[in-house]
């Protein structure tokens, strides 16, 4: 028996050591910028702690028509572990936001609080899933606005 209050005890005690990721970890401005030849894009996400977005894209095309564009997102978010889970309604989409986020899912990179190592991990989000093809695969860094 007290064998068995020992491993209860152990296995409550490295469950309350988990850290779970909490809105306040994700909440934030991300953020990447492609710079390549003739061309710049740059994304900004606002993850607001409230559980709303803003989404901006701002692509610049040397040879484009048009050679620049401007593209807009809002609407909610929710956390689902290591999940970021995105939502536009009807009233989020306007002559301004017109990407609609729905079915869009990101991870949440972080570097465990447990992990001591030396390993440098940006906190960031990476989109997983989205029927906006061109976000899939992207991965935005968190940094300060």
């Amino acid at each position: 028996m007290k064998n068995f209050q020992t491993l209860l005890f152990i296995s409550v005690l490295n469950f309350s050591m988990t850290a779970q990721t909490t809105i306040e970890d994700v909440a934030g401005f991300y953020e990447v910028t492609y710079d390549a030849n003739n061309a710049l894009i740059i994304d900004k996400l606002i993850l607001n702690a409230d559980g709303t977005f803003v989404f901006h894209e701002y692509d610049k095309h040397d040879l484009g028509i048009p050679p620049e564009r401007n593209k807009y997102a809002k609407g909610t978010w929710k956390l689902e572990k290591n999940l970021i889970l995105f939502t536009s309604g009807e009233n989020d989409l306007d002559e301004k936001h017109t990407l609609n986020f729905n079915k869009s899912k990101a991870r949440f990179i972080s570097k465990p609080s447990r992990d001591t190592s030396s390993r440098d991990i940006k906190t960031s989000i990476r989109f997983i899933q989205s029927e906006i093809a061109w976000i899939t695969g992207r991965t935005l860094l968190k940094s300060n606005p």
